[in-house]
């Protein structure tokens, strides 16, 4: 019944994101328009500080009207409108006015001259695709003392645009240097901003479009080394990951391999009870202890129910990437996808969440059914709600409109809680099997803990265990943090799911390899700490954040730094989940294979 149900969610999901294959690119005529949009503007260096692109006085017309946009989409902060760009299909033209001549106040003019002092670009949708540009850019003054600069707007665009079969592939956008005029605080000022258009043939699928529009060639050239050393992260991992399995499967065979022989060697009546095995030291001293329940069984079933969920979802949508089944490098259709795929994988948390409970001896099944669909959620809204209220506060796109925080409210309570309360009724009706039921009796009286050293105890451990996972991982989540908040676009989704797979294995090696130092030292306490083993790697990737933060970015402001801090929270804590959920799962897996090999003989 739980594979049914599985499949089930899966083959749900799977329809579901067939619904947003829609493709949001048209194909034309020759001098068919092509659709340009506005959509928001921002100081480059921050990249979730956006505006609306008429907040600035740039051709604003009389009445905006804004265009539709899919849940992805406003949930990227974008904001696209009508513009008064008139480009058709495979038709050139050289300059022509955007807006006619248009007069600045003093006021339009340091508006404008403080935004381009601080590097604010603007972003149009051509296409769905998308086009950045400076809106000007700042001569510094020769003299040192008094330091003075000059600003200037540019006024010319210079589109080109490569087309093949009736589809636009990809949009560059150059600004002409010598049609920039100068501003001057407080002084009014006449510009005339326009365009001009170029279209090339190339032989570029459309399949790749979505690739291929950009500003320079050197794009290009720094996607080739950044594939090069993805590479060769990818190989380092793998050597990384082949020395840890051979070197945990050798100390941990070997040891088991050594008791069990000195166990074999007792008599029959030695072993007629497992009391006897207390004369033996190690992890069979604590076999009457071992499978005891541990302390919060809830909470441990709702981290691992959320965790369970958080990994299918991981998988759900790199599968997809990789096998491109939808293009999710279009205009906000990742966004999309985890909103959908996260409420429909729902069940799955309700599911092993409930089915783990039951197997703690747990009554409470509601109230853990309810913790479990708030585990996540509840501190994701949390972050949410500071962060939305302080882009609110600053008049940012980041802040989502009210129609959007009611659909996603209503995604959630719709669909997502009533498949975690399906799953979890699902989960509390399939029995636990033989293999999982523990193969020695609890004692009634719980064993005295032995005192631990200091690196023996779980801060410390928890600390050893994240530190390899993190390590394996490291090169690749330094391209993750500049594609959330830098400029770049990730593509390579092949070598994510690889490096997720490393990330599994090396997980698992150091979870089994520490719970059997921890059950070796007469340590029964491993439900908890296993979990802890592998959630410490959010430790790692917070500190790694504010190091990217503090050295490769020059991001700032209370806006900025908000988005930042709540993103990177929220994604550790996700990291915790399913990263605690890999490692304790290993864990378990190992103490009842080791307790029952010893039952067996």
């Amino acid at each position: 019944a739980s594979m049914v149900s599985v499949s089930m969610w899966l083959l749900a999901a799977a329809a579901a994101t067939r619904c947003c294959t829609v493709a949001a690119y048209g194909e034309y005529k020759e001098g068919d328009p092509v659709p340009v949009y506005v959509n928001k503007v921002g100081p480059y260096e921050n990249p979730h500080e956006t505006y609306h692109y008429y907040s600035l006085p740039l051709c604003r017309p009389e009445k905006i009207i804004h265009h539709s946009l899919s849940l992805g989409q406003v949930l990227d902060g974008d904001r696209m409108a009508d513009s008064a760009f008139d480009i058709k299909f495979k038709q050139p033209s050289t300059f022509r006015s955007l807006c006619g001549k248009q007069r600045l106040s003093g006021a339009d003019a340091v508006a404008l001259a403080e935004a381009i002092e601080k590097m604010y670009y603007a972003e149009l949708i051509i296409d769905d695709l998308k086009v950045h540009h400076f809106l000007g850019s700042v001569l510094e003054e020769p003299t040192v003392f008094p330091h003075t600069h000059r600003v200037f707007l540019y006024t010319h665009y210079e589109f080109e645009l490569e087309h093949n079969e009736g589809h636009v592939i990809a949009v560059h956008l150059r600004m002409n240097r010598s049609s920039m005029i100068e501003l001057h605080h407080d002084t009014e000022a006449s510009v005339d901003i326009g365009y001009s258009v170029k279209w090339r043939q190339t032989s570029t699928p459309v399949g790749s479009r979505s690739l291929s529009s950009s500003s320079s060639s050197s794009t290009f050239f720094a996607a080739s080394r950044a594939g090069a050393v993805h590479w060769l992260s990818i190989t380092g991992s793998l050597l990384l990951v082949g020395m840890l399995v051979t070197t945990v499967g050798f100390i941990v065979a070997s040891a088991v391999k050594r008791d069990l022989t000195r166990y074999n060697k007792l008599g029959d009546e030695e072993r007629d009870d497992y009391d006897d095995l207390a004369l033996d030291n190690g992890w069979k001293t604590v076999a009457g202890d071992v499978f005891r329940p541990p302390g919060y069984p809830m909470a441990l079933s709702a981290v691992l129910g959320a965790g369970a969920q958080l990994l299918i979802l991981a998988a759900a949508l790199l599968l997809i990437g990789t096998t491109e089944v939808v293009a999710v490098h279009n205009h906000g259709l990742l966004h999309s996808l985890c909103v959908v795929v996260y409420a429909l994988t729902s069940g799955i948390a309700g599911y092993v969440s409930s089915h783990k409970y039951q197997a703690l001896d747990g009554k409470r099944w509601i109230a853990n059914i309810n913790l479990t669909s708030l585990v996540f959620v509840a501190p994701l809204a949390a972050a949410w709600a500071f962060s939305n209220t302080v882009a609110w506060i600053y008049g940012s796109t980041q802040a989502l409109p009210w129609t959007t925080v009611v659909a996603l409210v209503a995604i959630w309570g719709l669909v997502g809680y009533p498949l975690t309360v399906i799953g979890g009724l699902l989960g509390r009706a399939v029995r636990a099997g033989k293999g999982s039921s523990a193969p020695f009796r609890t004692r009634t009286i719980a064993r005295e803990l032995p005192h631990e050293s200091c690196t023996r105890r779980t801060p410390m451990q928890a600390l050893i265990g994240g530190f390899l996972p993190f390590s394996a991982i490291a090169v690749e989540l330094s391209y993750i943090y500049s594609t959330m908040w830098g400029r770049e676009t990730y593509t390579l989704y092949g070598v994510v799911t690889i490096v997720f797979c490393i990330l599994i294995v090396v997980t698992a090696c150091c979870s089994i390899g520490l719970t059997y130092l921890q059950l070796a030292g007469e340590n029964y306490h491993w439900w908890w700490r296993s979990t802890l083993i592998g959630g410490s790697i959010a430790v790692y990737m917070f500190v790694y954040g504010v190091a990217f933060l503090l050295h490769s970015t020059s991001m700032g402001g209370v806006l900025q730094l908000t988005q930042f801090v709540t993103h990177l929270s929220l994604l550790c804590y996700a990291a915790a989940l399913a990263c605690g959920t890999i490692s304790h799962v290993a864990a378990a897996t190992f103490v009842q294979y080791i307790y029952s090999s010893v039952k067996s003989d």
